[in-house]
């Protein structure tokens, strides 16, 4: 299920930075740069920043 966040947020990054890059400022591609970036060092170290905070988020409060 996590797998399938991260690459739904990933995508979702990708496309809104296409969109924005069009419509806004060719600065908006560095953003769709760092996704690649991230998914490609994540692929080799295994580490994914959005799993963490996904792990993070999935702990209850505790007061």
């Amino acid at each position: 299920m996590r797998e399938r966040i991260v690459r739904a947020v990933a995508g979702t990054f990708v496309l809104t930075s296409v969109l924005l890059t069009y419509f806004v400022s060719i600065n908006w591609l560095w953003l769709g740069v760092f996704v690649g970036a991230n998914l490609l060092q994540s692929s080799f170290t295994k580490f994914c920043p959005l799993e963490m905070i996904l792990d993070f988020l999935k702990k209850p409060v505790q007061f």
